[in-house]
Order: C-alpha cells, then sequence, then structure tokens
C-alpha cells in the first residue's frame, strides 16, 4: 500500500473515532486491531471501516457529530450503538442507525442514568473487567 493509502485509512480511522466519540481502546475494538497497527494506517483487512463511514455520511450532515456521540452511548430499544460496534455486530448498528433516521435523528428517553449524569462523552464509564483509561488495546 502506497503512504498515501496508508494515510488515508488512518484519516478514515480517526474520522470514525471523532463522529462517534470512540476512545483509541474502543477503535481497535471495532476495528479488530492493535494500536500499532492503528498508528500505522495498515488498515487495509478493515473493511468494515469504509462501509462504517458511509452509513455515517448521511446522519452526521443532517444530524450533526454531537447527536452521534449521544446517541452511540444512548440505550435505545435494541440496546446502545456502541455495544452493537465493540461486538463488531454490524447489522445491529446498520439497524439502529436506520431507526434513529427514521425518528428524524431525534434522540429519546430522559437522558443519561444517575451514574452517569455530569460526566462527558469523552468519558464513558467503564465495565466491569474492563482495562482503566488510557490503556492500549490488546
Amino acid at each position: 500500500m502506497t503512504p498515501t493509502g496508508m494515510r488515508a485509512d488512518a484519516n478514515s480511522a480517526a474520522r470514525l473515532m471523532e463522529l462517534l466519540g470512540l476512545s483509541e481502546d474502543e477503535l481497535c475494538q471495532v476495528l479488530a486491531t492493535d494500536p500499532l497497527t492503528l498508528l500505522s494506517g495498515q488498515l487495509q483487512h478493515a473493511a468494515e471501516l469504509p462501509i462504517l463511514l458511509d452509513l455515517l455520511d448521511e446522519a452526521s450532515a443532517r444530524a450533526g457529530g454531537a447527536l452521534l456521540r449521544r446517541w452511540v452511548r444512548a440505550a435505545g430499544p435494541r440496546g446502545r450503538p456502541i455495544d452493537a460496534l465493540l461486538a463488531r455486530d454490524f447489522a445491529t448498528f446498520e439497524d439502529q442507525l436506520g431507526e434513529l433516521e427514521r425518528r428524524g435523528f431525534v434522540l429519546r428517553g430522559g437522558g443519561a442514568p444517575e451514574a452517569e449524569r455530569g460526566r462527558s462523552d469523552a468519558e464513558p464509564q467503564r465495565r466491569r473487567g474492563e482495562a482503566p483509561r488510557g490503556s492500549r488495546c490488546e
């Protein structure tokens, strides 16, 4: 792959991370890669990356990044979109994004659970057994 192609892969990964407010660990898990591969931009195996970006392009244009970053962590009828991504269940993630579009890109519900109020989207709550922030992907 050419250096330009590698930069494009790294830029695409960074764009996905920014669009959804993903941590580096979350991005590595979604793309099934390690931080070194991520930083080097050698993500040619990550065929889901351009597909995810294509799915998110219209939503980002219509709803904006701030809404997408809140939505990805909001619980819905089929769970939280971030959980589908982390499980690499891209079909469920696509369905959840379609539901958001059908609702006119409007988030429903009473906000975050008590434990998450007052925290920014940049500080997702750790799940039991999850590595502390600042750790690197496995």
